[in-house]
C-alpha cells in the first residue's frame, strides 16, 4: 500500500510541483488548501505524513500543529515555511514538528526529507527483540516499534523515537547535538543543530518522572545527551 500524505498548502504552484514529484515517488497525496481544512482532514483521516505550510488562510500552520498535538494526533509533520528565522523553526519543533524546509525549496529536497521521516517511523526488518533498561523502567521493542516506560506504552513521534533509540544503542555514551541530530535525521543535516533540544524536551515530557531532574535522557553540560539507565542483563 502506498504511503498516504496530506499536503496543506494554498499556493497552487507549490501544490502542483510537490504533488507531481511525490506521486512520481510512489506516494498517495491528498491536498487541503487552508488551515481549517488541513486540521479537519489530519484529525479525521489516517495519514503517514503531513506536509504543513506555516502561512495558511484561516488558520496558520503553527496553530494547526498545536491543535493536532493537543488532540493527540501523532502523525509526523514536515513544516514548509517561507520564514528563515531560527526562532520560527524552533517554534515548529517545540510544537511537535519532525522537520522543516524553508522556502524557496526544491521538490527533490522535500521528497528527501519526507522519505527520511517515514523511514524513521518504520520498524527495522530485523532485530534482537525487546531491550530493557534500568530494571525494566524503560523497554524498547524496535521490531514492533513500541516503547514502554514503567510498564505503560508511550506514543512517540518518529523523531522522538529516533532520539531515544540512538541513545539506547550505547547506554551511557554521550552524543553531541550535531551527532545525534544527524543520526536521527537519516541524512546530513546542516541546519541549526540545537533544534534537537526541542525534541528532547518533548520526549522528556512523555517519559520522565520529574522534568527538573531527568534520569532517562540526561544532559551532559557542554557535550550533549546520554541515556541515564543501564541496560538490563
Amino acid at each position: 500500500m502506498k504511503p498516504r500524505l496530506l499536503l496543506v498548502e494554498d499556493e497552487s504552484g507549490v501544490v502542483l510541483a510537490l504533488t507531481d514529484r511525490l506521486e512520481a515517488h510512489g506516494y498517495d497525496v491528498a491536498v487541503a488548501r487552508d488551515g481549517d481544512a488541513g486540521l479537519l482532514r489530519a484529525s479525521a483521516e489516517a495519514f503517514d505524513l503531513v506536509l504543513l505550510d506555516a502561512m495558511l488562510p484561516r488558520r496558520n500552520g503553527f496553530d494547526v500543529l498545536r491543535e493536532l498535538r493537543a488532540r493527540g494526533v501523532g502523525t509526523p509533520v514536515l513544516m514548509l515555511t517561507a520564514r528563515g528565522q531560527v526562532g520560527d523553526k524552533v517554534m515548529g519543533l517545540k510544537l511537535g514538528a519532525d522537520d522543516y524546509v524553508t522556502k524557496p525549496f526544491s521538490p527533490r529536497e522535500v521528497v528527501l526529507r519526507a522519505k527520511a521521516i517515514l523511514r524513521r517511523g518504520q520498524a527495522p526488518s530485523e532485530g534482537a527483540g525487546p531491550a530493557s533498561f534500568g530494571g525494566g523502567e524503560l523497554s524498547i521493542d524496535e521490531d514492533r516499534r513500541v516503547v514502554s516506560v514503567r510498564g505503560e506504552a508511550v506514543d512517540l513521534t518518529p523523531t522522538e523515537w529516533g532520539v531515544l533509540v540512538a541513545l539506547t544503542r550505547t547506554p551511557g555514551r554521550v552524543y553531541s547535538r550535531y551527532e545525534l541530530i544527524n543520526r536521527v535525521r537519516g541524512y546530513e543535516f546542516e541546519g541549526y543543530e540545537r533544534t534537537i533540544d526541542s525534541h528532547v524536551k518533548n520526549l522528556r515530557r512523555k517519559i520522565e518522572r520529574d522534568l527538573r531532574s531527568p534520569t532517562i535522557v540526561e544532559t551532559v553540560l557542554g557535550a550533549g545527551y546520554r541515556l541515564g539507565l543501564a541496560a538490563d542483563a
